[in-house]
């Protein structure tokens, strides 16, 4: 088996002492509604070994469940476009810095706690603490991805939600294929674990930590699968 990594990203990583290979599964270009099973099957399970955990990216899991907003489905308002000019923009992107995003977040959330977290987050900017904005208003809000086409044009105009009941979609995949697999949101700014099948033994720490540099990376790389296997098994190929 010949292992792939992506441009500017380690193959092998060093976690807890021991050493692991993180290979880049490339699949097509995933479009909304395509079957997570069938993904699996096709792209991860002729690769996939005992002892090996799959990181899956969080926006191929949600397309298949078809969590998306479409940008003529948002009425951007004038307070969404007044509140999106404070947000500070960070290496991972402009975030709730496009208004369409910021009116995603007074859509799902309410003006009231959106005008509350914007209040709470400027009194910690203050006091050098960074992030309580996305933090308070949760991980609907922060984990909406999309609505940006500079890194991935087909996603210009399209907004891809947190997936639905990650857990429960990791059991499927390992009841109907084996495999063990966990969900992430990986950006620049680091890495949130979103869900994992009961069956894979690691801890949050180790699952998030072997992925710290985000090998998958943010832009058209087409490897949403990344084959985690302990480096001692790498053979020549």
């Amino acid at each position: 088996m010949e292992y792939y990594h992506n441009p500017g990203k380690d193959l092998v990583i060093t976690v807890e002492g021991r050493r692991y290979l993180r290979h880049g599964i490339r699949t097509h270009f995933v479009g909304v509604g395509e079957d997570y099973l069938s993904l699996f099957r096709r792209y991860v399970a002729p690769v996939y070994q005992p002892g090996d955990y799959v990181a899956v990216s969080e926006k191929v899991a949600a397309l298949c469940q078809g969590r998306v907003v479409r940008r003529e489905e948002v009425r951007v308002t004038p307070l969404a476009r007044l509140l999106a000019r404070c947000v500070h923009q960070t290496p991972a992107g402009p975030g709730l810095g496009l208004p369409v995003k910021m009116q995603f977040a007074l859509d799902q959330e309410g003006r009231g706690k959106v005008l509350w977290a914007a209040l709470r987050a400027g009194v910690d900017k203050l006091r050098g603490i960074h992030g309580t904005f996305y933090r308070l208003l949760g991980p609907e809000v922060r984990g909406l991805d999309g609505f940006y086409g500079e890194d991935i044009p087909a996603y210009a105009d399209l907004g891809i939600r947190i997936p639905h009941q990650p857990d429960r979609l990791c059991d499927q995949v390992y009841q109907e294929t084996g495999i063990l697999s966990y969900i992430v949101d990986a950006n620049a700014l680091g890495v949130e674990l979103l869900g994992k099948a009961a069956a894979l033994p690691q801890g949050a720490g180790w699952l998030t930590a072997v992925l710290r540099d985000n090998p998958a990376g943010q832009e058209g790389q087409c490897t949403p699968f990344l084959l985690i296997r302990p480096a001692g098994e790498i053979g020549a190929g």
